[in-house]
């Protein structure tokens, strides 16, 4: 069993629900925060973070990293994500492994990495150089693809697992992801999430995705399907009690139908492991000398 604490059961703050969770506040235990939306010095942004700032525990999840770009890393935008974290005290701060852009471009997609030693080595450089500025670790989070690269030499799951291991940092586990490329490359996500250092493991996505038959799409604008939920109850088994939340970026429900499908992931949690610890009302950060095993 891992030994971090864990935040429970959240979602992702999205503006459509800001009203209803400050008039309703829903059994959600904590929410997770998309970092670029909110890196402006103030304005009603900042105004409505602050107000869930003080009811419930938050964390940063970016998407402009690009920590696996051939680019120079935008240390500005770093040292931007490192203020905002000073601001709201987020338990922890995560974005992807991956590259989204190169040469001044932006392609505005989480785009796959090669998994060589070559690439591997880079990544795991520019994450520490990301922790160091930031003073705390990060979490990496696998994405999903569609192509591969022919000179891949390591899996995902292997290249994954390296760069925590290397870089000594966090992951941030998507169960989606995984099956979706597991669909999409034909390997066994069981495979996968057996080859994952549990311990290393500190949040779990869930998300659905469009199923085009012999391909799927990574859209998170529909409820998690049951494939997901069944690798869901496996990721329990193999990390135990992981705080896990369900994204939602499009086709947005009511807050009540999110808060009812997250309540299938609080049921699953407790039937899998036993999981009915009461959440943390507060987290600390994840600092750089929190001892973790590899």
């Amino acid at each position: 069993m891992p030994s971090r604490p864990s935040l429970g059961f959240g979602l992702g703050l999205r503006v459509d629900h800001y009203e209803a969770i400050l008039r309703d506040r829903p059994n959600v235990d904590w929410f997770e925060v998309l970092t670029e939306n909110y890196l402006v010095p103030g304005g009603k942004p900042l105004h409505y973070l602050m107000r869930f700032r003080e009811r419930y525990p938050l964390v940063m999840h970016g998407v402009s990293l690009s920590i696996g770009s051939t680019a120079a890393l935008d240390l500005e935008y770093v040292r931007q994500v490192k203020a905002l974290a000073q601001r709201i005290e987020p338990a922890w701060v995560s974005d992807h492994l991956c590259w989204t852009g190169v040469a001044g471009r932006n392609m505005h997609d989480l785009l796959p990495l090669p998994y060589t030693e070559e690439a591997l080595a880079h990544v795991v450089d520019r994450v520490r150089q990301v922790q160091d500025v930031l003073g705390r670790r990060i979490l990496m989070e696998n994405v999903s693809s569609y192509i591969g690269f022919s000179d891949s030499r390591l899996t995902e799951w292997e290249f994954l697992s390296e760069v925590a291991t290397r870089a000594d940092c966090l992951i941030l586990l998507d169960v989606n992801n995984i099956y979706v490329s597991s669909v999409n490359h034909e390997f066994d996500a069981l495979e996968y999430l057996r080859a994952i250092p549990a311990k290393r493991v500190q949040q779990i996505h869930l998300a659905g995705h469009e199923n085009h038959g012999d391909y799927l799409i990574d859209t998170h604008d529909h409820p998690v399907p049951d494939p997901v939920w069944d690798l869901y109850v496996a990721a329990l088994r193999h990390c135990g009690p992981v705080s896990t939340m369900i994204e939602r970026d499009d086709n947005i429900p009511p807050l009540a139908e999110l808060v009812g499908e997250l309540e299938r992931a609080r049921e699953l949690a407790q039937r899998t492991v036993g999981w009915t610890t009461a959440p943390l009302t507060a987290a600390a950060p994840v600092r750089r000398d929190a001892a973790v095993s590899p």
